[in-house]
């Protein structure tokens, strides 16, 4: 299964952390989804970002979209809290339904900004694994100039719905650099949740 989009290495890659497991940070449950089922899914979200990437609109109207594409084929729930930490038991309900939302715009605009970066390369699927509970799939991406790297979508089955849960570019977790870039934001707040919340609206 082959599908285009538009994804920099450098792009993605620069300022990212050092690679580390995604395990400890992974779903648990029992297996609810098949291999065939993960790998059509990330299929979409391939198809649906090369669809934005060079539809032609404006960069307002592409991050409009890519936002739509991250709530409809990520657990962006389960990936918000995890970027929270230990902060989210102190939250509110409505503090952490406030910050799902903005963290949504956020996550959206930032990526949705590097994978603009893709148009003329492209993403291929590539194989998919079982891990525990959840399956890897595996993507190969080519740019124009460029050497090949991986992105790997980690899918699992979350409310009766198929997700990722995380990507990785060239082995390193989003989910694990978002983290790190959250607890710092939220440490020049001196803490303040609300504050945090205020400003990932208009943030990436």
């Amino acid at each position: 299964m082959v599908n285009s989009s538009s994804i920099s290495r450098r792009g993605f890659t620069t300022g990212l952390l050092a690679t580390t497991s995604v395990v400890a940070l992974a779903p648990t449950g029992a297996m609810a989804l098949t291999a065939q089922q993960a790998s059509s899914l990330v299929a979409e979200v391939v198809a649906e970002i090369t669809s934005i990437i060079n539809s032609g609109q404006s960069e307002s109207r592409m991050l409009n979209r890519f936002e739509r594409v991250f709530k409809r084929y990520a657990n962006t729930t389960v990936i918000a809290f995890r970027c929270l930490g230990a902060d989210a038991r102190r939250a509110s309900n409505s503090q952490k339904r406030a910050f799902v939302q903005a963290f949504e715009g956020y996550i959206a605009r930032k990526y949705g900004r590097r994978f603009r970066e893709f148009i003329g390369g492209r993403i291929d699927v590539q194989n998919v694994r079982q891990v525990k509970s959840w399956f890897e799939v595996n993507a190969r991406t080519q740019l124009q100039g460029s050497a090949p790297f991986s992105v790997d979508f980690l899918v699992k089955e979350g409310g009766g719905r198929n997700l990722f849960f995380d990507m990785l570019i060239e082995g390193i977790s989003l989910t694990r650099v978002e983290r790190e870039e959250i607890g710092a934001m939220l440490d020049s707040r001196g803490g303040d949740l609300d504050r945090l919340i205020s400003d990932l609206r208009s943030a990436g």
